[in-house]
């Protein structure tokens, strides 16, 4: 059984749409594209190839897989975020594409809830999810992410789409690590805990 990461760039009003440019997303007008790009610095560069070196597997919206597909085959193998992207397997969910040719990448096919719940049965190890922020209200709608890994950059933007929309399912969380880097990022990492638990600062009226 595979284990579902979702890392995902967020502002800290929640907005996660267009981090790395201004023509990105520009979906509902969005005027706020690269809002992440100053802000990268050493200690991102370092926690993003760890991340990326524990993940068997990537899984990708159509957007995603269309921008990583432009940019990650480009760059050469001496760097080790693109060495293990392009050889490492990648899953796309997509209801418009009819083919992929980043190597190694293959199209989920039908339903794609039911095809991540069928990729995480068949695999093992971790499926890391980028990015896609579709694809991701599915899987969140769905209760298929075991674990969320959240850059949450030192920045209000007021607009755009956010990761935890309407249709989230109510879920605990456990913070297992967290740790700043040099320009503010915050990098938290969360795995689900069971339902949310709730009580209640209401003074009894008897006492």
């Amino acid at each position: 059984m595979a284990t579902l990461v979702v890392g995902t760039f967020l502002t800290v009003d929640g907005v996660m749409q267009a981090p790395g440019g201004p023509d990105e997303d520009e979906r509902d007008g969005f005027a706020h594209g690269g809002w992440l790009v100053p802000l990268f610095d050493d200690d991102m560069g370092r926690i993003m190839v760890e991340h990326t070196l524990a993940a068997d597997g990537l899984l990708l919206g159509r957007r995603t897989y269309e921008i990583f597909a432009e940019h990650w085959p480009r760059i050469p193998d001496d760097d080790p975020i693109a060495a293990k992207l392009n050889a490492m397997p990648k899953f796309v969910a997509s209801r418009t594409l009819r083919s992929v040719e980043w190597r190694n990448s293959a199209l989920l096919e039908g339903d794609a809830a039911e095809a991540v719940a069928a990729l995480k049965r068949d695999r093992d190890g971790e499926i890391q999810v980028t990015g896609s922020g579709d694809l991701l209200q599915t899987l969140l709608a769905a209760d298929l992410v075991d674990e969320f890994r959240l850059w949450v950059f030192p920045v209000l933007l007021g607009t755009g789409r956010r990761l935890f929309a309407a249709g989230t399912v109510p879920a605990g969380l456990e913070l297992v690590a967290s740790e700043t880097t040099g320009s503010g990022v915050a990098f938290h990492t969360y795995r689900r805990a069971g339902a949310p638990r709730y009580g209640s600062f209401r003074l009894d009226p008897a006492a």
